[in-house]
C-alpha cells in the first residue's frame, strides 16, 4: 500500500502490504476513535484477517502524530510464538517506514520473555525447566553472592559484563526479537535478559507476556516505570481473567507447610549464628527495611501496579502489635501462621473471616501480615543464603499472608481435596477476544456415530466417536483433533489403541499427541509441521484449553481439517470455578449457565479457527457431538451449517470432505478477490467501498 499511506479518519497510516482487507480498514477506524476518546476499548475482528498488523500500523502512526498522548506501546500476548509473530509484523512495518521516509524510523522495539528463553549461559541455558533456569541464574547473579572471597563461588560472565558496561550501552534503534537479543548478547558478551530489562524504560514498543503487567510480583520489577501515557494492548483478551486468577492465587498443600517448618528452622539457625557473630549487620538490615518501606509508601501514590501492599504511617511509627518489631524468630513464626486454617471445619471462608480466626487463635493482627512478603525477602537478602530457591515454600506462604491481609474483597479461601486450603484472590477482569467468522465449510457428525449417545463422565473412555478416525485418510496433509480435557484425550487414545484404530490412523498419517509437558509439546508440534511438509501428513491430537489451542497458526496445509470431539465445557464441579461463578453472579450479575456456555463456545471457536488464518486459506471443520448442541453454537457458525451438513454418517462426511477438498484445491487467482475481499489504494478511495466499510464497522 503506497500513495503516501492511508487516510484513517484524518490520520496518515502507512500499511506494509500491497493490499488491505475491508475488515482491516474498518478495524483501524474503530481503533482510531478509541484512541481519540482516551479511554478503554474492546475491539473484535474475524480470525485470519490481519488484526495484528492493523493494530500496529494504526498505533505507530498515532504515536508519531500524537507523541504527548501515546508515548509507549505495550503489547501483551499469551505465548512465545504469538510474541515472536507480533515482533516480526512490527519489523515489516518499520521497514515500510524506512522505504517511504528514506531513513530508518528512530524507534526501539523489543520482546521480553523469561530467562529460559533469553539465557545464553552455556550451562544454565541447557536446563530443561524454567524454574531450574531461574534458580541457577539467581545463584549466579544475586548481589550478595557475586563477590565471594577469592572467587569461591561460580558466577555468570555475561551478567558481570552487563553490570560493568551494559547499562551504559543501550540497545540500538530497531526491532529486536528473542533471537536478536540472544545473538546481540553473545556478540557483546552481555546478558540478553537483563539487557532487555534495562532497555524497557526508553523503548517505544514493548512486547511481552500478560504476567509482566498483571502479576504484581513481576510488574513491580519490570513494568512499574512505564509511563502513564502508555497504550496497552491485550491480545486474546479473554485470557485476562485466568491470568489474574493465576497471578493472585496461592495453592498451599500439606507438603508446602511441612517444608515451611524446615525453612523456619533453617532461618532461625542462620539468624542465631549471625546474631552471635554480626549484630551490626542485623541492625543495618532493620534500618534499611524501615527506610525502604517509607520510600515505597511515598512512591505508591502514583504506582498503578502495587507490587507490594500499601503501608500506612501508623504501621511504620507504631509500637507494640501495631509497629514493626525486629524479632527474627518472631518474624519466622508469623510466616507460619496459615497453619491453623488446615484444622478449620469450614471448607470455604472469606479473607476477613480467616483473619479474625487467625487473630483469635494465635494473636496475629492483620497489619503485620501486610508486609510479610517484603520482610521475608529482606531477611533472605540479609542472610546471603546461597540456595534461595529452597525457600520457595515459605515465600509462597508469605505471599499468601500479604495477599489475604491486603485484599479483603474478591478473594476466597478454599479447602480443596487432598489439600489444606488454597486461595483464589484478585479482581475479576472481564475480557473479550476475537470471535471467528467466514467459515469455508462446517461438517457436523450426528447420531450415526453415536447410536446410543452416552453421557461421558470426565474420566470415561470415548465411546461412539471411534469411527471419526476414518476422516484422517482423505485429508491432505494436516489434521487437528481437539478434546475437552487431557483425561478425555488419554482415555480416547487408550481406547483407540485397544481397538486397533491407532494402527489404522498410522497407516495413513503420523500421529502426534499434545501433553502437559511444554517441552514435549514443542517437539511434537515441530515434528508435526515437518511431517506435513515432507511426508504423508500427520494428525495432531490436542486439548481445547491446552497450549496448542491458541496462539499457534496452522496455515494452509498445516491445518486442512479440525475435528472437535465434544463441547469444551470447563469442569463444573471444581470448587474454584464455583467460587468464580458466585463472584460473577453477585458482582456482575452474570448467571452461571450463561458464562459456562459462553466460555465453552469461545474455546470451541478458538480451536476450529486455527485452520483459517487468512482469506486465501480454507479448512474442514467437523463437530463430532450430538446434534442438540447446535443451538448452543454461536450464530456465525450456525449461519454456515446448512441442514444438508447435519446428522451425517461417517461415510457421508468422508464423501463431503472429498468433494470440498477437491473443489478448494482448484487454482485460485488473486484477481478474483480484487475489489471484494482485497482492496488497492485506488479502490479504497471509492465512495461505494467507503460505504461498505462503514457497514462492516457497524456489524463488528
Amino acid at each position: 500500500m503506497n500513495r503516501a499511506g492511508l487516510n484513517v479518519d484524518g490520520l496518515l497510516v502507512l500499511f506494509p502490504y500491497e493490499f488491505i482487507y475491508p475488515e482491516q480498514f474498518s478495524y483501524m477506524l474503530e481503533l482510531k476513535r478509541t484512541l481519540d476518546a482516551k479511554g478503554h476499548g474492546v475491539l473484535e475482528m474475524p480470525s485470519g484477517t490481519g488484526k495484528t498488523v492493523s493494530l500496529l500500523a494504526l498505533i505507530i502512526a498515532y504515536q508519531r502524530a500524537h507523541p504527548l498522548d501515546v508515548s509507549k506501546l505495550i503489547y501483551c500476548s499469551r505465548t512465545v510464538p504469538e510474541i515472536e509473530k507480533v515482533v516480526e509484523e512490527l519489523r515489516k512495518l518499520l521497514e515500510c517506514y524506512e522505504r517511504e521516509l528514506g531513513e530508518p524510523l528512530p524507534c526501539l522495539a523489543l520482546a521480553l520473555s523469561s530467562r529460559k528463553n533469553l539465557c545464553v549461559h552455556p550451562e544454565v541455558s541447557a536446563l530443561r525447566y524454567g524454574k531450574e533456569v531461574d534458580s541457577r541464574c539467581l545463584a549466579l547473579t544475586a548481589s550478595y553472592l557475586r563477590d565471594p572471597p577469592e572467587g569461591a563461588r561460580p558466577s555468570c560472565s555475561f551478567f558481570q559484563e552487563f553490570e560493568a558496561r551494559g547499562r551504559q550501552s543501550p540497545l540500538p534503534f530497531g526491532v529486536h526479537n528473542l533471537d536478536d537479543l540472544r545473538a546481540l548478547g553473545r556478540q557483546r558478551g552481555l546478558c540478553p535478559y537483563f539487557m532487555a530489562r534495562a532497555s524497557l524504560a526508553h523503548a517505544n514498543v514493548v512486547v511481552y507476556s500478560y504476567h509482566y503487567l498483571l502479576d504484581p510480583k513481576i510488574a513491580g520489577l519490570v513494568s512499574a516505570r512505564s509511563p502513564a501515557r502508555s497504550c496497552v494492548v491485550f491480545d486474546e483478551a479473554h485470557n485476562i481473567d485466568n491470568v489474574c486468577i493465576e497471578a493472585m492465587g496461592v495453592t498451599i498443600t500439606r507438603r508446602t507447610l511441612d517444608r515451611c517448618q524446615a525453612n523456619v528452622a533453617t532461618l532461625q539457625s542462620h539468624v542465631q549464628r549471625i546474631k552471635e557473630s554480626d549484630s551490626r549487620r542485623l541492625a543495618e538490615e532493620y534500618r534499611r527495611l524501615v527506610q525502604g518501606l517509607r520510600e515505597a509508601g511515598a512512591a505508591r501514590d502514583s504506582d498503578l501496579f502495587l507490587a507490594n501492599p500499601v503501608l500506612p504511617d501508623e504501621i511504620l511509627q507504631g509500637t507494640g502489635s501495631n509497629g514493626i518489631q525486629w524479632d527474627p524468630p518472631g518474624s519466622t513464626g508469623i510466616l507460619g501462621t496459615p497453619t491453623p486454617s488446615g484444622s478449620t471445619p469450614n471448607p470455604q471462608e472469606s479473607p476477613p473471616a480467616f483473619l479474625r480466626e487467625l487473630r483469635d487463635r494465635v494473636c496475629i493482627d492483620r497489619k503485620p501480615l501486610r508486609f510479610c512478603a517484603e520482610r521475608l525477602h529482606s531477611l533472605l537478602r540479609t542472610l546471603a543464603l546461597p540456595d534461595v530457591p529452597d525457600f520457595s515454600p515459605i515465600t509462597l506462604v508469605a505471599n499468601f499472608a500479604t495477599l489475604v491481609s491486603t485484599y479483603s474483597k474478591g478473594g476466597l479461601l478454599l479447602e480443596l481435596w487432598g489439600r489444606n486450603f488454597g486461595g483464589n484472590f484478585g479482581a475479576f477482569l472481564r475480557g473479550f477476544g476475537d470471535f471467528l467468522g467466514d467459515f469455508e465449510f462446517l461438517g457436523f457428525l450426528g447420531s450415526p456415530i453415536t447410536p446410543n449417545p452416552p453421557k461421558f463422565p470426565p474420566k470415561s473412555p470415548a465411546v461412539g466417536i471411534t469411527d471419526a478416525a476414518e476422516l484422517s485418510w482423505p485429508v491432505v496433509p494436516g489434521l487437528r483433533g481437539f478434546f475437552t480435557s487431557y483425561v478425555y484425550l488419554e482415555s480416547t487414545v487408550a481406547s483407540w489403541y485397544e481397538q486397533g484404530i491407532l494402527e489404522n490412523i498410522q497407516r495413513n498419517k503420523l500421529l502426534f499427541i499434545e501433553t502437559q509437558d511444554g517441552a514435549e509439546t514443542s517437539v511434537a508440534l515441530e515434528k508435526y509441521q515437518e511431517a506435513c511438509e515432507n511426508g504423508r501428513g500427520a494428525v495432531l491430537l490436542s486439548v481445547a484449553r491446552g497450549k496448542v489451542s491458541e496462539g499457534i497458526d496452522f496455515v494452509h496445509h498445516y491445518g486442512r481439517a479440525v475435528i472437535m470431539f465434544g463441547v469444551p465445557y470447563v469442569y463444573t464441579q471444581s470448587r474454584i470455578l464455583k467460587a468464580r461463578l458466585e463472584f460473577l453472579r453477585e458482582q456482575l450479575q452474570v448467571r452461571e449457565g450463561e458464562f459456562l456456555t459462553f466460555d465453552a463456545m469461545r474455546h470451541a471457536a478458538q480451536c476450529v479457527g486455527r485452520a483459517l488464518r487468512g482469506k486465501t486459506d480454507y479448512g474442514l471443520m467437523v463437530f463430532a457431538d450430538k446434534v442438540d448442541k447446535r443451538g448452543k453454537l454461536p450464530r456465525w457458525i450456525q449461519e454456515h451449517l446448512p441442514e444438508s451438513h447435519l446428522n451425517l454418517t461417517v461415510d457421508e462426511a468422508v464423501q463431503a470432505a472429498k468433494r470440498f477438498l477437491r473443489e478448494m484445491a482448484q487454482p485460485f487467482r488473486q484477481e478474483d478477490q480484487l475489489g471484494l475481499s482485497l482492496l488497492t489504494w485506488e479502490q479504497l478511495q471509492a465512495a461505494e467501498v467507503q460505504q461498505r466499510i462503514q457497514g462492516i464497522s457497524q456489524q463488528l
